[in-house]
């Protein structure tokens, strides 16, 4: 029987002589550089997870070019990044569940509930547009790694946080890390895999390690903060940031293309300002009074950054957001469709505990399993996006799960307090398999719209438009909620509820039509430089 390698050299052609999985040459540009890559010797044994060993054996041929041992490499660096976008969710996942416990400890409001959700999503919104950048100019891996450090050490802070600024403190510098590593993280799939169908398996896996995240944050988050308290459950993120340092120093080759970016710190600021100021507005404005002076001011603010932000980015060589990326119709659908998912999802993700915690009477730990089928559900569904996304297409993908988001929750208005949980469950399954259409094909689409060479500051602006749709969604949705709920009781809480919701699938279904008439066939092929 012929060995291995014998078998490798008929299957694949011969192995790279300098022994990595990616040369400058093999590389979507030119100018990357051989990446750090140690003895394939030392290589985990992927024979254990069939499914990654499935997926790199696929990928690899594809490209027709890797040998067993890159093989094995190519899945390493996907499992390295899939555990980045993991740990990035996670830490959200499980704050939804134990944002009832923190309010009753702390004394806070509604809106300063509002506050340790989008203080994380505020950051990680306004910096992912610098995030991008970073990873283009200094190594995508040297800021992957930088972002899941700051991760740990905001999960910390949080953990021991004294009183309520500490932890708005804490969940900021976490989504300041959260900005840096997952673009890096998506940059560095989309390299590591150059074919659009392998890239599209791979980024169907990366999209599921979300749905990973969303479950065990409400089932463990749940069961750690009935049985320890909340604070238990920002200490997840530490072993699991850990492990991604130790995989990507390991395995991950450090990608970088400089050529044409640089630092641009004014658009930076105002993106900064625009965006904590109309956050303010939203989550405060019911608050304060929408006619006071300070929030008419913040408003103005708002409105006067984002003037200045796109006279500053105009024309401007190197700019943080080059205008001329959104010339592309089927990239700015994307970016459309990423803000609309979530502006829903998030929002109903805030409500839906306080739903099952303060008027069915759940406990924390029982309203995480509740919140199991969507999370089950995108997991499932995600395994099967990147061939679903080859047969129908992106536009079918997008359309069909925003579609389904939103008939979801426009079944969840209709909740009530004696509403039989099996339906409740239906309408969030409808929702988790929306998610899980929708969040593959809308990174394909949105790296696929840009040259290979400027797909870091793709998937920094994708990401934005993610997280400013989660933030305008907790912010704008959960205002709605709060408006009704201050009379107090179940009663007016349920109002607040279904409106919520119904501003929700409005914005699902919104996406839905922009995905029918702006994304096309081709849409999944790769841009030329």
């Amino acid at each position: 029987m012929p060995n291995a390698a014998a078998r490798n050299r008929r299957r694949f052609g011969p192995a790279r002589s300098n022994g990595t999985a990616f040369s400058a040459s093999s590389c979507p540009h030119n100018d990357i550089g051989t990446p750090r890559i140690r003895d394939p010797a030392v290589a985990p044994d992927f024979r254990s997870m069939k499914r990654f060993r499935r997926m790199t054996i696929s990928t690899n041929h594809a490209a027709s070019s890797l040998s067993e041992g890159n093989q094995r490499r190519a899945g390493a660096v996907l499992l390295t990044m899939c555990f980045g976008v993991f740990l990035a969710q996670l830490d959200s996942s499980v704050v939804f569940l134990g944002l009832k416990h923190i309010g009753g400890d702390l004394h806070a409001s509604i809106s300063e509930m509002q506050w340790v959700l989008d203080s994380y999503n505020l950051v990680y919104a306004t910096f992912l547009l610098t995030g991008g950048t970073l990873g283009d100019l200094y190594g995508r891996l040297r800021v992957f790694a930088c972002g899941v450090a700051l991760i740990v050490i905001g999960s910390l802070v949080c953990a021991l946080a004294p009183d309520g600024v500490t932890l708005i403190t804490g969940r900021a510098i976490t989504g300041l890390g959260a900005a840096l590593e997952v673009p890096s993280s998506l940059a560095i799939v989309s390299i590591t895999f150059p074919d659009t169908a392998a890239r599209g398996r791979a980024l169907g896996f990366w999209a599921s390690c979300n749905g990973i995240a969303m479950a065990i944050g409400p089932t463990i988050g749940g069961f750690l903060v009935d049985s320890v308290g909340w604070r238990s459950i920002f200490f997840l993120s530490v072993p699991i940031g850990l492990l991604t340092l130790l995989l990507g120093y390991l395995y991950v080759g450090e990608s970088r293309h400089p050529h044409g970016r640089q630092l641009d710190p004014a658009a930076q600021l105002l993106a900064v300002i625009g965006l904590g100021a109309l956050s303010f507005v939203t989550i405060e404005g019911q608050h304060r009074g929408w006619g006071s002076p300070l929030i008419i001011g913040m408003a103005l603010a708002a409105i006067g950054a984002a003037i200045a932000f796109l006279l500053v980015e105009r024309g401007r060589p190197g700019a943080m957001v080059p205008l001329d990326i959104f010339r592309t119709a089927s990239f700015n659908a994307a970016l459309a469709v990423a803000g609309l998912m979530t502006f829903g999802m998030y929002s109903m993700l805030f409500l839906m505990p306080l739903y099952f915690q303060s008027i069915t009477g759940a406990s924390a730990f029982v309203a995480g399993l509740e919140l199991l089928p969507v999370s089950i559900t995108f997991v499932l569904v995600s395994q099967c996006s990147g061939a679903l996304m080859h047969r129908f297409g992106a536009r079918a993908m997008l359309v069909g799960g925003m579609g389904f988001m939103g008939t979801g929750l426009l079944a969840l208005t209709q909740i009530s307090g004696s509403t039989p949980m099996p339906l409740v469950q239906l309408a969030l399954i409808v929702i988790g398999a929306g998610l899980g259409l929708n969040t593959g094909p809308v990174n394909a689409v949105a790296v696929a719209a840009v040259p290979a060479a400027r797909s870091g500051t793709a998937s920094g602006l994708l990401n934005t438009a993610r997280m400013v749709g989660a933030t305008m969604g907790i912010a704008l949705l959960g205002a709605i909620y709060a408006a009704h709920a201050q009379a107090g009781g179940a009663s007016a809480m349920l109002s607040g509820l279904r409106w919520a919701f119904l501003g929700g699938a409005i914005g699902e279904l919104s996406g839905a039509v922009i995905a029918l008439i702006y994304t096309r066939a081709n849409s999944m092929v790769q841009k030329p430089a």
